[in-house]
């Protein structure tokens, strides 16, 4: 039995069982990213099994980080940190639930529209472009108030009620190019229904669309959720991050340069949607073998 020895550069083009896996791309950029993410979303577990009662006064107004209080209090003496630990639970489940939500929806509309077409198509895609053109910002201010005291979830429904449009037009567009390909027609001409058809042989190409569009998802979801909680809007219902940068911001934590009040929450935002963006670059990648070749 002989042994083929390969030449140099043939044995390193050969790709390793890691750059098989899921067809990922070799970018420390996914490593970083799944890294920052996955320490909140344990923060988010963890986090309130081990913090105080985040109402609780633990010493006086404003007082900066000590060895009572790691990151200060607030101005009625509450922790920083037992605040910052519940506000990451909440925030995390607005978020992830917005991206899950919104997903599944632009994912029904999207691939149903682009695969059976005709008057449905035109229909749906109606609701869509309605759905695109309606102020955001104004409505979700609306309905928020409306629906004060709803808790998370009831949020994270409201904001992905108004995020599912884009993503659906994406996957519409795609799903009108793969209903066309031969393997699509194979199985068309060989009697299969038009669900499994969809599920089995479009559903998995769409895969990378779908890994993007959800981690947008969520970064929109924190995003937008912050924003209305640091506007006052967003209800009153829960600890978020955002409602920890109203209160800061109502405290005149900025003049007292209580730093400690505003910067771990205003931080946290940073570093999570830094985190989910590196993921969506690094799925960019894979879809895009110019942007992988680029990065190699």
């Amino acid at each position: 039995m002989t042994t083929t020895v390969l030449p140099v550069d043939e044995a390193q083009a050969r790709p390793t069982k890691r750059d098989r896996i899921l067809g990922l791309p070799k970018s420390g950029k996914l490593i970083i990213g799944l890294s920052i993410v996955g320490f909140f979303a344990v923060v988010a577990i963890v986090g309130p099994m081990v913090a105080g009662d985040p109402e609780a006064m633990v010493g006086g107004r404003v007082e900066p980080p000590s060895d009572t209080a790691w990151l200060g209090t607030t101005d009625t003496g509450q922790s920083v940190l037992d605040q910052l630990l519940y506000a990451t639970r909440d925030s995390m489940l607005i978020g992830f639930s917005v991206g899950l939500l919104a997903t599944a929806v632009s994912l029904a509309f999207g691939v149903t529209s682009g695969y059976l077409g005709g008057w449905l198509d035109e229909a749906l895609s109606l609701l869509s472009n309605v759905a695109l053109v309606i102020p955001a910002i104004p409505l979700l201010i609306l309905i928020a108030d409306y629906v004060d005291g709803g808790g998370p979830l009831m949020i994270a429904l409201i904001i992905a009620a108004i995020s599912w449009a884009g993503p659906a037009r994406v996957i519409r567009s795609q799903t009108m190019s793969l209903r066309n390909r031969e393997y699509v027609d194979a199985a068309r001409v060989s009697g299969e229904p038009g669900w499994r058809i969809m599920i089995v042989h479009i559903l998995p190409n769409l895969v990378p669309l779908i890994a993007s569009g959800l981690v947008w998802g969520v970064i929109g979801g924190v995003l937008t959720e912050s924003g209305l909680s640091a506007l006052g809007v967003g209800g009153g219902y829960a600890t978020t991050w955002g409602s920890m940068l109203y209160f800061a911001q109502n405290g005149y934590a900025l003049s007292l340069g209580a730093w400690w009040w505003f910067v771990p929450p205003g931080l946290c935002i940073a570093v999570l949607g830094t985190g989910l963006s590196l993921i969506n670059f690094s799925i960019d990648e894979l879809m895009n073998p110019r942007l992988r070749k680029a990065a190699s």
